[in-house]
């Protein structure tokens, strides 16, 4: 089994990271955190493109793709550190909808496809990025005849605006006031279950490419600091923390794809791959932050400078959709271990 990506993944994934190099600079994210935590330009692009509808089908306006196309545009997107919900709109909501099917799931497929609304899944209470900014939510919450899969608009839902050390994410609780029920039953407990998956695996994602970017940055920088007269790169100590941290993201990366390869053919083992994929990747993410900031020092914390840009978007992605602790008990217990 390969999980390298193929040569069509690997030039559509370059043609993301060349646009959003351009509408997704970091003043443009430093911007988000003092407005509403988007990136508009870099949305409508990535909707012209067709990220948006890549999870969406042909026939309502999408690319009709997987998991295994998705994931890789998704690390390009945490790269650039943008706070925009694609993972939770593009890739857990669209997936959700295009199972369902019907006039309903299709409307909505459309203008996700379009770029024309933002509509995030919400696993459980979980806090939702930029929730202010959402045109509607879909809840999988437990209703009277078991698991439900609720569609409900932005006029419909109450909104506790939260606080987070990543300004540019804008997380919001949300509360059900109403909506519209889509699917319940044990096939609406399944999809609900694989949404729930995707939202992970979309984070490990961006985790991913959190990580890669921090210690780009860090490998520049420590090559241009010099301390007696030398660059601090060439200090043994420097060195071997970036190669533990560059290992540690690289080992990562696999699991995320190999996470995304399982979803996408509907493995049983799914659920493990995915977890063995957010764990690994939280964890390298923050060992990237830890060693990047080392290396920095403290120029590497101030809001003036990129890297704490990253570093407090992985900090924050790290804890959502399962903390590294609660994969690694969901882990445990798919082995059947104690």
């Amino acid at each position: 089994m390969r999980f390298a990506l193929s040569e069509d993944q690997v030039d559509f994934r370059d043609a993301v990271a060349s646009l959003l190099s351009d509408v997704c600079t970091p003043d443009a994210v430093r911007d988000a955190w003092d407005t509403d935590g988007r990136v508009r330009p870099a949305w409508d692009a990535l909707a012209e493109m067709g990220v948006l509808g890549l999870m969406v089908p042909e026939s309502v306006g999408g690319l009709g793709m997987g998991d295994e196309d998705m994931v890789p545009l998704l690390i390009e997107c945490g790269r650039r550190a943008l706070p925009d919900p694609v993972g939770e709109s593009a890739h857990a909501a669209a997936a959700l909808l295009a199972a369902i099917g019907g006039a309903v799931a299709d409307d909505w497929l459309g203008r996700i496809a379009a770029g024309s609304t933002v509509l995030p899944v919400i696993d459980t209470s979980a806090p939702v990025a930029s929730a202010s900014t959402a045109d509607a939510f879909i809840f999988c919450t437990d209703g009277s005849g078991g698991v439900e899969i609720v569609l409900a608009t932005a006029d419909e839902v109450t909104i506790e605006a939260l606080e987070s050390v990543d300004g540019g994410r804008r997380p919001g609780r949300v509360e059900r006031r109403g909506g519209s029920v889509l699917l319940s039953g044990p096939e609406a407990a399944s999809l609900a279950a694989t949404a729930a998956d995707r939202l992970a695996l979309a984070s490990a994602a961006e985790l991913v490419g959190l990580g890669e970017q921090m210690l780009d940055l860090t490998v520049g920088y420590v090559a241009e600091r010099k301390q007696f007269g030398v660059a601090v790169g060439t200090f043994q100590a420097v060195k071997h923390q970036l190669a533990d941290a560059a290992l540690a993201v690289s080992f990562a990366a696999p699991l995320v794809l190999h996470a995304a390869y399982s979803l996408a053919h509907g493995l049983p083992e799914a659920p493990l791959h995915v977890s063995m994929a957010k764990m690994r990747a939280s964890e390298a993410a923050r060992q990237a932050a830890s060693t990047s900031l080392q290396c920095h020092g403290a120029i590497g914390y101030t809001v003036e400078y990129d890297l704490h840009l990253s570093m407090k978007r992985a900090w924050a992605l790290s804890y959502a959709n399962g903390d590294p602790d609660a994969h690694r008990v969901r882990i445990r217990s798919a082995l059947g271990l104690r």
